[in-house]
């Protein structure tokens, strides 16, 4: 048994054995302002009742356990196991060890919890443009222990009552309103007692405790869920209320950051969301009000803690934001208001059902956004960032099924991943255009009547949606989640004359024409059934002088397709077509494989398809075939050259710009690197050049990211005014070079080999440094002086990272990386690959299990030779090795061999 590493069986028996679970809750961070104080007071009493006598544990994470008293009696030399071997130290990996009677219980437990840097559990911040103290929580999957004591996990649902103590003037937001009292009797003045109630059942990895002196903007959102056959029967007014219910909304930042805060903006999203949700989802939004924290040095893009919800502060743009930047904060604004229904309200009752939660969060967002906001191109830009990933993670050997077994806690934070959220999200598209979109919904709706407030499985939503769209669904859930690997769907058809002299466009018409699937690689070979379209496109002219040639949709069909071939009869007798696009619209999850004369036409007129969702297929199909090794990577570069400028979608741009980097330092032969690298420099300042706005922004970026020559950079001093009698202006007239963008520009410059000596460089850092005091600020002039291309650099960035990376904050564990890991520096990095292998397995084992990851993941010495890549690989097959560890090197050893093809396949 194991506390930290809750196994599925372990959880199972638990739940059956505890229920009708209340939580008192204390916390004392009165010291929290102190960074010599690293623990904190916490007392929690659990309500229970025990369906049967027997023993069970309870999980806490703490420094030390003062006492457990058990329905008044102290049992705490029984209940708290010691680690073995040590000097009496708290076994945390047991957790408390009770035995029960059948019945109620009531247990107190006093502990001493750990303030946290890593972004799990309680994570404290000091801000360093003004010394003030943030602290907050994030306690998934299973790090709610790391502050109360708790049964942590999904399927034992509580109410709680807390009660924080902090210094008068913090703020305390949590899952309900709060209020405020002076601590009555207390010796020291200056202490407040923040409460509240949370009153509807939640998991404890949906709690969250938010604390600091915050700035805090208000709104509010009025309105009632659109009535509905499946909930025209519901009594309970919290779901589905009389009249208009009227929401309180909430925006929390610190007080460094609250000039930046564009607080209308973000409730104009916000608001857009109910809007959307409450029309489509049939039940209320179910909390007592809606808060959104932005959260120092946070580890993913938010959290969905109920009526509470974090995110990352990096979300509040102090500069220049790009277009993508502002899509995914809207996508990450709606992804995690769409989990208050699925999530929240009805919840997970094991892990392996994570999928569900974060896939339907994943695609309800890009709905929303499609829908409801400005970014009506949702679905375009999941292709070009989301389904990329989850192509690529689809395709390592760590590749599961969506529905996926997560025997215990291990499994269950490696499979944070792009299946869980992309193929996910990809499938439940797939299903909404296999049943239809408004019985898709109504079982959605079914689905959330049923399960209030209480917890579901998968096959809880399928038999609604069986339900409601007269489909058996069993085959089509076995074959899309319980499978793994990508098929690829192509076009197979012959041409001919026409009947009656009609030749068609051409001379010639479809005289036969299938699509093909070929079997899911990686995996068991499967094919699948796709509901998909075929979309043929000519290039047509202009509607006037004005307008050049264009690449329009002429025919679409929609139809459902099976097994390795499905003939399409509507196309036969059809007039040919210049581009035939097998998956038009971006129906179903696979690759794409254009027919020859498809793909050269489309290499030719990338920038004159009309339509952004076939043009994204395209690049997508593209990169694809980049990184499987049937396109030239150096082919790939020159679409990019040839077609980015004018493409309009700028998350796109972005994606593929970035992809064309990753194509020349990864991908082409080595002796066309620098020739490609050359390339990109001019394709990207000429984008600039002839570009306005967020895509100027985009190229500059761009530019900036790239591997640089001495040559180059003068372009960059240039944009930072360092060049004699040249203004920024003189380069790019009205654009303007903010902070943010300059700290790239100059990371960029003392990242080049042969422009600056370390002590100029420094100098450089030093100056820009003490210009920007932010925390941001603070973290850009880490990773510059970690990218400075010296070996002592980059020594003693290893060895911090390597060795004693647990004594780091995550957020400089980040910046480090990436000043480490700088473009362009591969001859620096890679001697160090055979101490990665000496140091991997101790540097996994003395990191917390988020920075563990990104450590790992993040200095895998991919440019290694075949000796260190071959000792890697045996030690991620050795059992010794921790799990999730093996997971780690199998995937870097499969993305360096994937890399290697691709290369081989350039240099043909």
């Amino acid at each position: 048994m194991s506390s930290t590493n809750l196994t599925r069986s372990e959880a199972a028996a638990r739940s059956a054995l505890i229920s009708d679970v209340h939580y008192v809750i204390d916390l004392d961070l009165t010291d929290g302002a102190d960074p010599g104080t690293g623990t904190f007071p916490s007392t929690t009493t659990v309500s229970f009742t025990a369906a049967a006598d027997g023993t069970t544990f309870v999980d806490l994470r703490a420094s030390s356990v003062r006492s457990v008293i058990l329905d008044g009696v102290d049992v705490t030399s029984s209940a708290v196991p010691v680690r073995e071997g040590s000097d009496g130290t708290y076994d945390e990996d047991r957790g408390l060890q009770i035995s029960l009677t059948a019945g109620p219980h009531e247990l107190t437990v006093s502990a001493d919890a750990v303030y946290s840097s890593t972004g799990e559990g309680l994570h404290r911040f000091t801000d360093p443009a003004d010394g003030e103290v943030y602290m907050y929580t994030q306690f998934e999957a299973a790090d709610a222990k790391r502050v109360f004591a708790c049964f942590d996990q999904p399927d034992i649902k509580a109410t709680y009552e807390v009660s924080v103590r902090t210094p008068e003037n913090w703020t305390v937001v949590t899952n309900n309103t709060v209020g405020v009292s002076g601590e009555l009797g207390a010796e020291v003045d200056g202490v407040a007692v923040h409460t509240a109630v949370v009153d509807y059942p939640l998991s404890t990895y949906l709690i969250a405790f938010c604390v600091g002196p915050w700035v805090h903007v208000e709104d509010s959102w009025t309105g009632r869920p659109v009535p509905t056959p499946e909930t025209a029967g519901v009594t309970d007014t919290r779901l589905v209320p009389e009249d208009e219910v009227t929401v309180p909304l909430g925006l929390y930042v610190r007080r460094s950051l609250a000039e930046y805060l564009d607080a209308d903006a973000l409730f104009e999203v916000t608001k857009a969301g109910f809007d959307y949700y409450a029309a489509n989802f049939g039940v209320a939004y179910p909390f007592h009000k809606y808060d959104q924290i932005f959260c120092p040095e946070y580890n993913m893009g938010a959290m969905e803690n109920a009526g509470c919800v974090t995110i990352r502060d990096e979300y509040v743009f102090r500069s220049a934001a790009s277009h993508y930047e502002y899509e995914r904060r809207a996508d990450t604004i709606l992804h995690e208001l769409a989990h208050m229904w699925f999530g929240d309200l009805v919840t997970m009752r094991w892990w392996d059902d994570l999928w569900l939660n974060e896939s339907f969060a994943t695609w309800s967002s890009a709905m929303a956004q499609t829908h409801a906001t400005e970014h009506t191109t949702a679905w375009v830009t999941f292709n070009s960032k989301e389904k990329s990933w989850a192509y690529g993670q689809d395709q390592l050997p760590s590749t599961h099924p969506v529905f996926s077994g997560a025997e215990d806690l291990v499994e269950v934070d490696a499979n944070f991943d792009g299946i869980t959220y992309a193929k996910g999200a990809s499938v439940l598209k797939q299903l909404a255009a296999y049943v239809g979109l408004e019985p898709f919904f109504a079982g959605i709706r079914t689905h959330f009547v049923d399960h209030a407030f209480g917890n579901a499985t998968f096959d809880d939503l399928l038999g609604a949606l069986e339900k409601t769209s007269g489909r058996d669904l069993s085959d089509w859930a076995d074959q899309w989640l319980k499978t793994t690997g990508i098929n690829t769907l192509g076009a197979d058809f012959t041409t001919g004359g026409g009947q009656d002299g009609d030749t068609g466009r051409n001379g010639e018409v479809y005289t036969a024409f299938a699509v093909t699937q070929t079997g899911a690689v990686p995996g068991a070979g499967e094919t699948r059934t796709h509901r998909l379209a075929v979309g043929l496109y000519d290039l047509v002219d202009g509607q006037d002088a004005t307008t050049g040639p264009a690449v329009e949709l002429r025919r679409r069909v929609e139809l459902d397709i099976a097994g390795p071939r499905t003939e399409v009869p509507d196309l036969v007798g059809e007039e040919t077509a210049d581009l035939v696009l097998v998956n038009d619209d971006d129906l179903t999850y696979g690759f794409v494989d254009l027919d020859k004369d498809s793909l050269d036409f489309a290499v030719a007129n990338i920038g004159r398809i009309a339509d952004p969702m076939a043009r994204v297929l395209i690049w997508s199909s593209a990169w694809q075939s980049t990184r499987n090794a049937q396109m030239r990577a150096r082919d790939f570069v020159a679409l990019v050259a040839r077609g980015a400028v004018g493409e309009d979608q700028l998350g796109v741009l972005e994606q593929v710009l970035a992809q064309a980097v990753s194509a020349v330092e990864n991908y082409v032969a080595d002796d066309w690197k620098e020739e490609g690298r050359r390339l990109l420099l001019d394709t990207f300042r000429t984008g600039a050049e002839k570009t306005t706005g967020q895509a100027r922004l985009a190229f500059v970026r761009a530019y900036a990211g790239a591997a640089q020559t001495p040559a180059s950079t003068v372009w960059l001093r240039g944009l930072l005014g360092l060049v004699e009698d040249r203004t920024p202006d003189d380069l790019l007239p009205g654009f303007t070079v903010d902070q943010d963008l300059r700290w790239r520009l100059i990371t960029a410059l003392v990242g080049t080999r042969g422009v600056l000596t370390a002590e100029e460089a420094e100098e450089l850092i030093g100056i820009e440094e003490a210009g920007d005091r932010s925390s941001s600020g603070a973290m850009h002039a880490l990773q510059a002086r970690t990218a400075v291309p010296e070996p002592t650099v980059k020594r003693e960035a290893w060895d911090l990272l390597t060795l004693h990376g647990a004594e780091q904050s995550n957020l400089a564990l980040r910046y480090r990386m990436a000043g480490f890991n700088h473009i362009g520096q591969d001859e620096l990095t890679a001697p160090f690959g055979t101490e990665y292998v000496a140091r991997v397995v101790d540097m996994w084992n003395s990191l917390s299990s988020e920075m563990a990851l990104r450590n790992c993941e993040g200095l895998f010495p991919s440019r290694s030779d075949e000796t260190v890549i071959a000792d890697i690989r045996a030690l991620a097959d050795a059992e010794s090795t921790p799990a999730g560890l093996r997971r780690v090197l199998a995937e870097g050893v499969s993305r360096t061999e994937r890399a290697a093809a691709a290369r081989a396949f350039d240099a043909r």
